[in-house]
């Protein structure tokens, strides 16, 4: 199965909840993911806030993305919606 992101919303911080169509929907902390000059603008909260669904995972206007499966992984084992 293709993983992919199928709703996404913030909560607070640099906390999203996502779900995928796995089944699977968790918070997910991206804090200590906003590494390198891609991700610096989105260590401003207000402009992390600024995400949508785009290509089966969440984007930022700026050209940022993490892959589905590496957002799949920061969510803890076990959770399922």
């Amino acid at each position: 199965m293709f993983l992919h992101v199928t709703a996404a919303r913030h909560v607070r911080d640099h906390i999203v909840e996502i779900a995928f169509n796995d089944g699977t929907a968790a918070h997910i902390d991206l804090s200590n993911s906003l590494d390198g000059p891609i991700f610096e603008p989105l260590k401003d909260v207000e402009y992390f806030q600024s995400f949508s669904i785009e290509g089966h995972t969440i984007a930022w206007p700026n050209g940022a993305d993490f892959a589905p499966e590496y957002l799949r992984s920061l969510a803890p084992a076990g959770v399922k919606s």
